[in-house]
């Protein structure tokens, strides 16, 4: 990462630069962070990041790059499945919704995933194969 100055090529071969202490990326997960941001800011998305992954990175993007706001969304945090259809399945099964077995095969744990999503209810981030994060929404 680069510090206070800075030796890039762009304004001459060999000359140092004043350049803005967060103009590499490394480490943040693909999360936006201005140029002129403060150190106290850097290191506080720095420690979000590195607590919950890729994760918070996607988290703090869909809320605008707002921090508090993805700290806030992890309260609502409902957790990691295989996919957002397992989620709703689990879900159903735990608030004792009774399916007979000759019915079961019939339902579309999929669709009601996402038509939760659609109505609001619930926010479904994907972080790799197999691997779907959800949020109860707000």
């Amino acid at each position: 990462m680069c510090g206070e100055t800075c030796k890039h090529g762009s304004e001459g071969a060999g000359r140092w630069q004043h350049r803005p202490a967060t103009r590499h990326y490394e480490g943040f997960e693909g999360a936006h962070l201005s140029e002129y941001a403060s150190f106290e800011t850097v290191c506080e998305l720095a420690e979000f990041i590195g607590e919950h992954g890729e994760l918070a990175s996607r988290i703090y993007g869909h809320y605008g790059n707002d921090l508090e706001q993805a700290r806030a969304a992890f309260e609502d945090y409902a957790g990691e499945y295989r996919s957002a259809a397992d989620f709703a399945e689990e879900l159903h099964t735990e608030l004792g919704t009774q399916v007979p077995e000759s019915l079961s095969y019939y339902i579309d744990w999929q669709a009601l995933a996402r038509d939760m999503a659609l109505n609001g209810e619930i926010m479904v981030f994907q972080t790799g194969f197999d691997e779907v994060h959800v949020f109860w929404s707000r």
